[in-house]
């Protein structure tokens, strides 16, 4: 009777044992991935103690459309001055960006030319994705082009339940390695369709240990495809009371402090002004000199809420269509009008 029950517990064991992919398999899945995942140079400018300074960032891409459409996470590109997208042998390419929306960190690019031999990807219905199915992440963490790491799906969250200043997004968590320069980058189920893009990981060192989550490919569609949210080119913070109060607010105001504005964007040739200064307030250090966004066609920029709908109603303008914009510029409430561009 215990041989009987040893070979029962055996036979379960073999049946609810772990099932795995081979190193094969993975690796065609990998050279499959690969010639679709862009690396994403990008250069910007920040303001630190000794004034304005240019600054590097890396992070990853993935090309969904023969014309050059490329999906990214909108913190890589969301600012940036100059945009470059690198593919599988080292050719790159100049990039900008033509719809974004940071409530789910998601970011559409526009590539200049597809380089020859490049692959577009292959976009899956996230919604069939089920917790514990394998996976990979293609990108360039630190920098590393095109490095693969292995994981699993291990949980799926609902907009607004992980992360509350991305409204917008639905996650894929997963437990595959993660880190700074996968933002962006694609999450791969095992027939090399793209189920979602990197966002961002929840450590207590910062390092690949903690959780890494990841928009499912599905959100990205809706809002950079369907929707095509407004890229404005700013970046920036969301006022508390107190600091309006601090700043010269009109009374009851909210606002949109603007930290720095990509040259070349739409908040660009508004003629919006980033900050100047770096200052410190109540312990928290803040860039101060920029204007201060109030309303946007009447629309307050006073809270997340607000600027999504702000996005949301400059993407479904028609180009030329003219809007205006009420900023805090020296102390002085000022009107300027902006008109919707072609790539907008």
């Amino acid at each position: 009777m215990r041989d009987v029950l040893v070979l029962y517990v055996a036979g379960l064991t073999l049946c609810w044992g772990p099932v795995t992919t081979n190193a094969q398999d993975l690796s065609q899945l990998f050279r499959k991935a690969s010639s679709s995942v862009v690396v994403i140079r990008a250069t910007g400018r920040d303001v630190g103690a000794s004034g304005e300074v240019r600054f590097n960032e890396t992070g990853s891409g993935v090309l969904i459309s023969r014309d050059g459409k490329v999906m990214t996470a909108a913190h890589v590109v969301q600012s940036m001055d100059e945009i470059r997208a690198e593919f599988v042998g080292g050719e790159a390419v100049a990039a900008k960006v033509i719809a974004s929306e940071p409530a789910a960190d998601l970011a559409l690019l526009q590539l200049d030319r597809v380089p020859q031999g490049a692959l577009v990807a292959t976009l899956a219905d996230s919604d069939t994705v089920r917790v514990g199915e394998q996976i990979i992440v293609v990108g360039a963490p630190y920098g590393l082009s095109y490095s693969m790491s292995v994981g699993w799906i291990s949980a799926r969250w609902a907009p607004n339940t992980v992360y509350r200043r991305m409204p917008l997004a639905e996650f894929f968590q997963t437990d595959a390695t993660i880190n700074t320069g996968n933002s962006g980058g694609p999450m791969f189920n095992m027939a090399g369709e793209v189920i979602g893009l990197v966002s961002h990981t929840i450590s207590k060192s910062g390092g690949s240990e903690g959780l890494g989550f990841v928009v499912t490919i599905n959100t990205a569609k809706q809002l950079l495809l369907v929707r095509k949210s407004f890229w404005s080119g700013l970046e920036g913070e969301i006022l508390s009371p107190e600091l309006a109060v601090l700043l010269n607010l009109p009374p009851g105001a909210g606002g949109y402090l603007i930290k720095s504005v990509a040259k070349g964007s739409p908040g660009d040739r508004v003629g919006l002004r980033g900050g100047t200064k770096l200052a410190t307030i109540d312990g928290r250090q803040i860039v101060l000199g920029g204007d201060i966004l109030l309303k946007v066609e009447g629309i307050s920029a006073g809270s997340l809420a607000d600027l999504v709908k702000i996005r949301s109603l400059l993407g479904g303008l028609k180009p030329g269509t003219p809007f205006k914009t009420i900023i805090l510029r020296a102390g002085r409430v000022l009107e300027v009008t902006g008109r919707i561009g072609e790539a907008d």
